[in-house]
């Protein structure tokens, strides 16, 4: 029941039809009787600034998820963000501070490399390619370092932007050797895609899956469809895998914390979530 004491999560990006976060959150905060909700709210890259800024005006709104394609410009909207945003020069949670200043930080990569911990891949120490160095990719490329990852490949098919990735995980984690310039995934034991393709019909593979070793673990983003072409190949090559609503039930216990909510369980999200969100 909404009224006039609900507090508002605000669900920034365009388009709005692959939204999965309000069928996982609303019905978590009915279930435990927290007065919130999470509205989609279509925002195009014109019309975001503003957007913001009238957002962060309202004063039952709790905090802001943003997607894409928003997740690298909110970050120069920020007074105050996490070395997790730094690294990954993407941002997908912001929160108003007591003196009205913006902070936020990135989870995608966090609830990333939280999944594949849960599957049993030991990180540390492990090659990882990842495809795709927008946000998301960033993110996940982020995390990885910060786990221990022993080897680390970037790419993007805007060459710049793999290279700027690169030079700030350099950085950061000056003893982790970074590759960029190719999307090869032979030799890795980890490989993922951070790309968008997989999101619709007659998509290219963002890969050639016959160049990853059986054995080695497939990571996939795309939401939209549980089990995409990629992982299909990468599964009948004997691959491990990770579908993406992986990522995204394993982040929100550390957004709800972000919100300052009851946090819980991945399992818990997914046995209240409606059918179809799994």
């Amino acid at each position: 029941m909404i009224d006039g004491n609900t507090q508002v999560i605000a669900h920034l990006g365009w388009p709005t039809h692959s939204f999965k976060a309000p069928l996982i959150y609303n019905p978590y905060f009915e279930a435990i009787g927290v007065n919130a909700v999470v509205v989609p709210m279509g925002c195009k890259p014109g019309t975001f600034a503003q957007v913001l800024q009238g957002v962060f005006a309202l004063e039952n709104i709790r905090g802001a998820l943003i997607t894409m394609p928003h997740k690298v410009s909110v970050v120069e909207r920020l007074a105050e963000v996490t070395p997790t945003v730094q690294v990954a020069g993407a941002c997908n949670a912001v929160k108003r501070l007591p003196d009205g200043r913006l902070a936020g930080d990135m989870f995608d990569g966090e609830g990333f490399v939280r999944a594949l911990a849960r599957k049993g891949l030991a990180l540390r120490g492990a090659s990882a390619l990842v495809v795709g160095s927008g946000g998301v990719g960033s993110a996940i490329a982020a995390s990885l370092a910060a786990a221990g990852a022993g080897t680390l490949a970037v790419f993007d098919v805007r060459a710049e932007v793999a290279e700027s990735l690169a030079q700030r995980l350099r950085t950061h984690y000056p003893a982790l050797p970074v590759q960029t310039g190719s999307k090869d995934p032979a030799g890795f034991d980890l490989v993922v895609n951070a790309t968008p393709l997989g999101m619709e019909a007659g998509d290219p593979l963002p890969l050639d899956v016959q160049r990853i070793a059986p054995g080695s673990f497939v990571g996939e983003v795309v939401l939209k469809t549980e089990i995409t072409p990629l992982l299909a190949a990468a599964q009948a090559r004997g691959c491990r895998i990770q579908v993406g609503t992986d990522m995204l039930f394993e982040m929100i216990p550390a957004y709800l914390e972000f919100f300052g909510f009851p946090t819980t369980t991945p399992e818990t999200l997914r046995s209240l979530a409606p059918l179809g969100v799994s």
